[in-house]
């Protein structure tokens, strides 16, 4: 019998469930003053003694008594007898009251002489002047931060009480295998809990990932036991799904209840709730992205609201780049890459898929879309809650186009000059559309010879309706492979495997045709598109085809011929404007630069001899300004 949802309960009552539901454990503990960074106090801390405990000497000078001065001027000078040399930080003699600058006084012997009069306590720091004992230092909730740490250090104080809870953690799967371990086809490194670990600590909560348990009920259901009788929380990831080996929902209702199974939310949904001896248990889905949206979404609240370190949230308002599509009735959270572009920041959605991890790794932000919006037109202004420093968004760069390892390289060599360099892939004529919206820095583009392009009826209007400049990132060979020989005058006797509508070898293919006067609708199998341009090369290599474009290097990979069509070249494509950025500049430098072209001479794949040049459709160079 096939199992399915038993139904969705709405994010927000999922939420409201899960914080009413149980009691706040309540749970501090008591670490040393060096351990509490980012921590929730639990108690008030009180100063154990005044700081300073006497009165100091706030300047280096003499210590006198100010009614010994009282008349002094330039005119009728008073020369002091009784007084203390004293330096910045020293105590200063209880008999005297103030403390007058060296650079005030003058010598005159063994005694000094001074022409301004001091006023009482001058230049003292007086005793408790920071604090006084027993007042306070920091109060009830605070979440301590690494200046308040010198503080309490300061003020004597050692150890402090901070709020924690215990969460016990369960990896399920047989199919899953430790960190340090290589997986074999089928076998999954266990890296859920550890994320939840290390994302709950930070907060204060003191974490326990027990050992990988196999797709058994019983061996399920005696962790989910022994777990509950220790913790305040319990964490269980995988099985929550509805396939045949998903245990997880059973085994809680079998010890214990379960409240729900299923949230209208994504990525996450087969999020559930349940409860085993009075302690919450939450159930992680297995694919990534929706384990850390149900930990931050669910996991992180509750330990807020049982009096934990908040999670931080830093919003800035962006434009989106791109329409963004939801399904109505889920709220949806999205990974998102923020930029600054002019005076407006710009949005970048990405993948969404629950199994992509790198959607998050390569992003700075998210975005959530409430269930009653189907979702948002292209240049829409949301919310983006930022996952990195807000400084950082004023130094990343968007890219959106044809995305090449070598920029990878180039990342590398742009983040040791402070500069964040984020991708996301699109179609040349969704990136020349983002580049018409200014909701992208530069869009990289594998392009055809520039007398190719003048040719290409697709690519063409769409270049010169924008005042765009091209800087060349490296060159490669494009043209056709085949197992046999063939020749550019016989290209509709063939069966072909093209690339998808849009990529850079299809544009080139097109132009190609056009160039010898062939309808695309007269090419065999000019519709059936391959993935990727190494999707072409193995599918010719395979024989389900006789031909398809893509570069020099795949086909050497791939053992077959190639036959030169043109020089594709990966351009850097902006608006002519970007040259005034001082980031565009600086990364233009970083592209000329002899490292960066060692990197791509050392691959093999690429020609650095154009390599830093700009150009447009009608000039062959433009200098920088």
């Amino acid at each position: 019998m096939v199992k399915r949802y038993l139904s969705l309960i709405p994010f927000d009552d999922a939420l409201h469930l899960l914080k009413s539901s149980f009691n706040n454990p309540g749970k501090t503990e008591t670490v040393p003053v060096t351990k509490t960074l980012g921590r929730v106090i639990a108690t008030p801390v009180y100063a154990r003694y005044s700081v300073p405990e006497v009165n100091l000497a706030a300047m280096d000078g003499i210590a006198v008594k100010s009614r010994d001065t009282f008349g002094a001027t330039d005119q009728c000078p008073v020369t002091l007898g009784d007084f203390a040399r004293v330096n910045t930080g020293n105590i200063l003699p209880p008999q005297f009251d103030a403390v007058i600058m060296i650079e005030d006084t003058w010598e005159a012997g063994d005694r000094f002489q001074i022409r301004k009069a001091a006023f009482p306590w001058q230049h003292v720091r007086p005793a408790g002047d920071d604090i006084r004992e027993g007042r306070l230092v920091l109060p009830k909730g605070h979440m301590v931060r690494a200046f308040d740490i010198g503080a309490l250090a300061t003020y004597g104080i050692a150890e402090v009480e901070v709020t924690m809870a215990r969460v016990g953690i369960i990896p399920t799967g047989s199919e899953l295998v430790p960190l340090g371990t290589r997986p074999q086809p089928g076998q999954v490194v266990e890296s859920n809990t550890i994320m939840a670990q290390v994302l709950l600590a930070s907060m204060g909560a003191v974490c326990e990932r027990l050992p990988i348990v196999r797709d058994e009920p019983a061996l399920i259901q005696e962790a989910l036991l022994k777990a509950a009788e220790k913790n305040d929380l319990v964490i269980i990831s995988a099985g929550s799904s509805a396939g045949t080996r998903d245990f997880t929902a059973g085994s809680i209702a079998a010890v214990g209840e379960l409240i729900f199974h299923g949230v209208a939310v994504k990525p996450g949904k087969p999020m559930m709730l349940g409860k085993v001896k009075d302690t919450p248990v939450i159930g992680l889905p297995g694919y990534p992205l929706a384990a850390q949206t149900v930990l931050r979404e669910f996991a992180v609240p509750l330990l807020e609201h049982w009096g934990l370190a908040p999670f931080p949230k830093q919003v800035v308002r962006a434009q989106l780049a791109t329409p963004l599509a939801s399904d109505l009735g889920f709220d949806e959270f999205v990974p998102v890459s923020v930029g600054r572009i002019g005076k407006k920041y710009w949005g970048i959605s990405r993948s969404r898929g629950a199994v992509v991890q790198m959607s998050t790794v390569r992003s700075n932000g998210y975005t959530h879309i409430p269930a009653l919006v189907e979702g948002y037109d292209a240049e829409h202004e949301l919310d983006v809650f930022l996952t990195t420093d807000p400084a950082n968004i004023e130094r990343t760069l968007l890219f959106s186009g044809a995305i090449d390892p070598v920029l990878e390289e180039l990342g590398n060599l742009a983040h040791d000059q402070g500069l964040f360099i984020h991708t996301a892939s699109a179609g040349t004529t969704s990136a020349i559309l983002s580049l018409k919206r200014n909701s992208c820095h530069a869009a990289p583009m594998s392009l055809p010879s520039f007398s190719i392009i003048k040719e290409c009826r697709t690519l063409l209007p769409y270049l010169e309706s924008l005042d765009l400049i091209f800087v060349n990132i490296a060159t490669q060979e494009q043209g056709i492979v085949s197992v046999k020989e063939i020749s550019t005058d016989a290209l509709d006797s063939l069966c072909w495997v093209n690339t998808r509508k849009d990529s850079p070898a299809r544009h080139l293919f097109d132009a190609l045709l056009l160039s010898h006067q062939i309808e695309p609708s007269r090419i065999q199998g000019y519709d059936n598109e391959a993935a990727t341009p190494g999707a072409v090369a193995a599918a010719v290599l395979a024989g389900q085809a006789d031909a398809g474009i893509c570069t020099k290097g795949l086909a050497e990979k791939h053992g077959i011929l190639f036959l030169p069509v043109a020089q594709e070249q990966y351009e850097l494509v902006m608006r002519k404007e970007m040259l005034e950025d001082p980031r565009i500049i600086t990364l233009i430098s970083l592209i000329k630069s002899p490292a960066f072209k060692s990197h791509l001479n050392c691959t093999g794949f690429y020609s650095t001899t154009l390599t830093g040049r700009i150009r447009s459709l009608s000039s062959e160079n433009i200098e920088m300004p």
